[in-house]
């Protein structure tokens, strides 16, 4: 049934003369027609996506939360080489990550890229559970903290990495394109599904904190028991179900369409431009070259972006010379290595201002990433006993996961409409403000972890300072920095995940996503790199430096205070880069639902 392109400005959601409406974003269905907004999409669409993520990071989890453990107890390696070895694989599925966001958004597609990638997963997962089970757990209950395996052969170590490998590279290819799929759900240029987008990333973020609580807690304690094999095959069935909800969606399913390979795009302009550095600019941007089509650029069949003043030089590469009239009018088409439509031009221009924003998020994600290292070695020096039952340090990340269930409430249920009001605007917080805040709350986690520190040491030195034993200051004065991270956390990636995913260009909307991905990633490498450079300045003759094996003879207390002090000189520069971008601008309708169009930044005061 065809859809009308006329509709009632008040009444976007009812039929016109016996026809339906369609969305108005350019999303198809599974048919490649233009996608029903009352048969397609919305949150039917939106439910299924948010149980097949809960679902997909309880069985990534229930992998990589022990890892480290099963490499020593079961593999036999010792720590160091264990620890290596889950920095190589983490890092792995990230660069996994960017290798999904290029597929999708070039030639598969959100849809097939999900589906094939979370097959993989699957496929990787029963290996591993065969291979442990078969091969690698043996004498059957050994890999616990007493009994050790038996040796393995070389075969059965390449199976097992063969399967870790094959996760990754399932979860990093599948993990960026499911949160842009699941907004895919949601017509940005409809009011009522515009403001459902924006809440379906905050439930997005609370379902992978859900699925890794279960992971963290039910799966980690059967797995350090040393029921390795239950584990994993607790994970390839959760891996399993994940994928048959998402496939039962199919006919409900809204997409778009992969626009090409970027890079030759990106390549393109910045030739373009080169070749052309000698000509004259014109005064302003109605000179240079646009196809004319409606709101899709040809090129590509994205939306047109609206030109924007900055990066100058590249503009350039839209100039048209009287050469170029000439073929256009000839041929009907241009040489897209000599001149490029604005659309095109404006897309590398919106790659470039994320960049120093994104770069920014790095330095958070060192911050973050002391929870699942630095809080969790803290925890295990303190008093971890109530009565006789004794609290593992790690499961105090809990306390991190239900402060991420209270504030993704209290964001948008009380401060959002709050501060809605007081702007008499229907949008409420903006993502760069919220970024910004979830970087101050991140300086006061710091601060509150150094000072848990610092009294942890009080009271050790009041026992015995070189010696190995807890200090008998409680476990639970973690909950305070926990709950903070936590916090920030909804702030910072939730508001991560929506700004990459709206000021992404058409085509690049995944790698918009894979972007929050790479944060973290980049984050675990230059954390570790500090940890090296603190260790070798701070380490002198009698001195074993802020973090040695005995956290009773260091300090770790200076190294929170000092991710504090960076953390606070990375948020001065993040003001002045939010307050340099510029928002994306697409015709008739930007990123920040203005339909005029006017452009400017989002850290107003």
């Amino acid at each position: 049934m065809d859809c009308l392109d006329i509709f009632k400005q008040d009444d976007m959601t009812k039929n016109v003369k016996g026809q339906e409406i369609c969305t108005l974003d350019g999303s198809v269905d599974k048919h490649g027609r233009p996608a029903v907004r009352g048969k397609t999409g919305a949150w039917f669409a939106g439910i299924l996506i948010l149980v097949n993520q809960g679902l997909a990071t309880l069985a990534f989890f229930g992998v990589g939360v022990n890892m480290v453990l099963f490499l020593t107890r079961v593999i036999g390696q010792d720590n160091a080489e264990a620890a290596n070895s889950v920095s190589k694989w983490t890092g792995t599925v990230y660069i996994f990550s960017l290798l999904g966001a290029f597929l999708s958004d070039s030639y598969w597609g959100r849809y097939k890229t999900c589906a094939i990638f979370q097959a993989i997963f699957v496929l990787g997962l029963v290996s591993l559970s065969l291979s442990s089970y078969i091969f690698l757990v043996k004498p059957d209950g050994c890999g616990d903290e007493e009994t050790p395996c038996g040796s393995h052969s070389t075969v059965q170590i390449g199976l097992f990495y063969l399967s870790i490998y094959l996760i990754a590279l399932g979860n990093g290819g599948y993990q960026p394109n499911i949160a842009t799929f699941g907004a895919d759900q949601f017509d940005e240029e409809d009011p009522k599904e515009g403001h459902s987008k924006v809440a379906f990333f905050s439930y997005f973020y609370l379902a992978l904190n859900l699925g890794s609580l279960f992971s963290n807690t039910i799966l980690g304690y059967f797995e350090d028991k040393g029921m390795w094999a239950l584990g994993f095959w607790a994970s390839a069935g959760s891996a399993t179900l994940a994928l048959g909800l998402f496939l039962v969606g199919t006919p409900r399913y809204r997409h778009f369409t992969p626009k090409g390979n970027p890079l030759s795009r990106f390549c393109q302009v910045v030739v373009a431009a080169s070749l052309k550095w000698k000509v004259e600019m014109p005064q302003n941007g109605y000179d240079l070259y646009e196809v004319d089509d409606g709101k899709a650029c040809s090129n590509n069949g994205s939306r047109k972006i609206l030109h924007t003043q900055g990066f100058k030089f590249l503009d350039r590469a839209a100039i048209i010379t009287s050469k170029e009239c000439t073929d256009l009018q000839d041929k009907g088409s241009n040489n897209p290595w000599w001149v490029c439509p604005v659309t095109q031009v404006e897309e590398v221009k919106c790659i470039l201002r994320l960049l120093p924003i994104w770069l920014c998020t790095i330095l958070y994600s060192v911050a973050f990433t002391q929870m699942a290292s630095l809080f969790v070695e803290q925890g295990a020096a303190m008093k971890t006993t109530i009565a006789s039952f004794h609290i593992p340090p790690a499961s105090m990340s809990s306390f991190d996961i239900l402060s991420v269930a209270a504030f993704i409430f209290i964001y948008r249920r009380v401060l959002d409409p709050l501060v809605a009001s007081l702007r008499k605007s229907p949008k409420g917080l903006t993502e760069l403000q919220r970024m910004g805040i979830g970087l101050i709350i991140a300086i006061m986690a710091m601060v509150a972890a150094g000072t848990v520190e610092h009294f942890r040491l009080k009271y050790a030195s009041k026992t015995c300072a070189n010696c190995d034993g807890s200090s008998s200051l409680s476990i639970f004065w973690q909950v305070p920095q926990y709950v903070l991270v936590g916090a920030s956390e909804v702030f910072m990636y939730v508001g991560q995940l929506e700004f990459f995913n709206s000021q992404a260009p058409d085509g690049l909307k995944s790698f918009g996503s894979a972007l929050c991905m790479t944060s973290i990633s980049l984050g675990n490498y230059v954390s570790s790199l500090l940890v090296t450079i603190v260790m070798k300045i701070s380490t002198k003759d009698e001195m074993p430096g802020w973090i040695p094996g005995n956290l009773n003879r260091g300090h770790l207390d200076n190294f929170y205070f000092l991710l504090a002090v960076l953390t606070a000189a990375d948020f001065v520069v993040y003001i002045i880069c939010a307050k340099w971008y510029k928002y994306i601008k697409f015709q008739g309708i930007n990123s920040m639902g203005d339909k005029n169009g006017s452009q400017g930044n989002d850290l107003r005061v």
